[in-house]
């Protein structure tokens, strides 16, 4: 039985009892971003202007894929410019990272140092669409299918990944 979830996460308990290889659910609202946006968020977040955007990432999921006509899916996690910023938005709030992929022992411990867990999610780019129950664009809309959007979702799958400084991806020194 999954554990359903409603974003924003605004009690941080509720991803404390969270363990790798958990069944989830979440509903709510979600943002969606991925390369050309994250590192956007990040230098806001660094300034101090998260303000500016009308975007409040406390308690928040964010999904790493962009919105297009064909859906939404998942891209790679630990792309360069996705993974770097996991570390600056979980410390702005953010409490789950949606995507796929292994992520890095570095951002495994930002993840338990600010509270927040990684989950991923196979790639059925048909199935999420019609998980979505609205959808916006919160900010960058110069990057089109690539903006940081606001959906609304419902029972939107997962699985927990990293939680608490475990993961379930093999590491080799």
């Amino acid at each position: 039985m999954p554990i359903n979830l409603v974003s924003p996460l605004l009690c941080q308990e509720e991803i404390d009892r969270l363990r790798i290889y958990d069944n989830i659910t979440i509903s709510g609202k979600i943002f969606a971003g991925r390369d050309a946006v994250l590192p956007k968020l990040v230098k806001y977040f660094r300034h101090n202007r998260l303000a500016e955007l009308n975007v409040d990432l406390r308690g928040s999921v964010i999904f790493h894929t962009a919105v297009s006509p064909a859906g939404i899916g998942p891209t790679s996690s630990n792309k360069l410019e996705i993974e770097a910023a996991i570390p600056d938005l979980s410390a702005a709030g953010v409490k789950i990272h949606l995507g796929k992929g292994s992520l890095g022992k570095e951002t495994v411990a930002a993840l338990k140092k600010y509270g927040s867990v990684f989950a991923v999610t196979p790639p059925v780019t048909a199935l999420f669409s019609t998980l979505m129950a609205s959808k916006r664009i919160a900010a960058f809309p110069e990057e089109g299918m690539e903006a940081l959007f606001e959906l609304e979702v419902t029972g939107l799958p997962a699985i927990i990944a990293i939680a608490h400084g475990e993961s379930i991806f093999n590491y080799v020194d």
